[in-house]
């Protein structure tokens, strides 16, 4: 039988170790006990204290945005459609995919380390010697409380990069501010909305789901644990990515 090429092999078997946590993960979900305790402190970890950031994000992208289409829209006289412009992309793309892409980077890479480095210090082999599974131990509370908060941000997220968008086209511009806030909420609706917080879910599950199966495969002591870190954030960043492309054609 002819060995399949290393390149090949190495991206199926992430893959498949992605889909075995994951299904491991809702497999264990329902099953108690709960940690409410756990979750709570991940959500404050992903939510909270990812915040700033976001909202720093949020808020020039809206900005950046708006000054590039207000340039381009004036030329057309159609420079009242800014608002309409900057909300959809934000609500539809923006706020989720780079959002995301900044989870991955803050939250994901952490998960990957945390339990990378358990791996090694043989801590989730002590949890398996007392029968507590590892997965339901930590994998689940970090996996759904980044679902859970996830969505939360990119509605922050939203709101900060519009009022962005507002501050570049009507103190900058000085475009008239009626017309911005009217056109910004006057060719959106709610299916644009569901489909920002559906993605940051999908997204937030990627995340995690990577993160903790990184850590959980390390290998290597120390050395293993900075290359499960930087390969769950490149994976998780990828994986958004190629997953955004593939949600949009189904949500649109």
């Amino acid at each position: 039988m002819t060995a399949l090429p290393a390149p090949l092999e190495a991206f199926l078997t992430e893959v498949g170790r992605f889909f075995v946590m994951l299904a491991r993960t809702l497999a264990w979900t329902p099953r108690r006990p709960w940690d409410a305790r756990e979750l709570v402190r991940q959500m404050v970890r992903v939510g909270v204290d990812s915040l700033p950031v976001v909202l720093l994000t949020a808020l020039f992208t809206g900005m950046v945005f708006a000054l590039q289409t207000f340039s381009t829209l004036r030329r057309f006289g159609a420079e009242g459609f800014v608002g309409s412009l900057v909300a959809l992309s934000m609500v539809r793309e923006l706020s989720p995919v780079i959002s995301s892409l900044l989870i991955a980077g803050r939250c994901g890479s952490a998960m990957g380390a945390e339990i990378g480095t358990m791996r090694v210090t043989e801590q989730i082999d002590a949890l398996e010697a007392l029968a507590t599974d590892p997965v339901h131990f930590l994998v689940v509370p970090r996996v759904w409380a980044t679902v859970l908060t996830l969505p939360l941000l990119i509605v922050v997220g939203d709101v900060i990069g519009i009022a962005g968008g507002y501050l570049i086209s009507v103190v900058y511009f000085g475009a008239n501010p009626v017309t911005y806030v009217e056109n910004t909420f006057r060719y959106m609706d709610l299916d644009d909305l569901t489909s920002g917080l559906i993605k940051a879910a999908v997204f937030g599950l990627i995340v995690a789901v990577v993160g903790c199966q990184k850590g959980y495969h390390t290998r290597g002591g120390a050395e293993g644990v900075g290359r499960a870190t930087t390969r769950a954030v490149v994976l998780a960043s990828i994986a958004i990515l190629i997953a955004d492309f593939f949600l949009t054609k189904i949500l649109f």
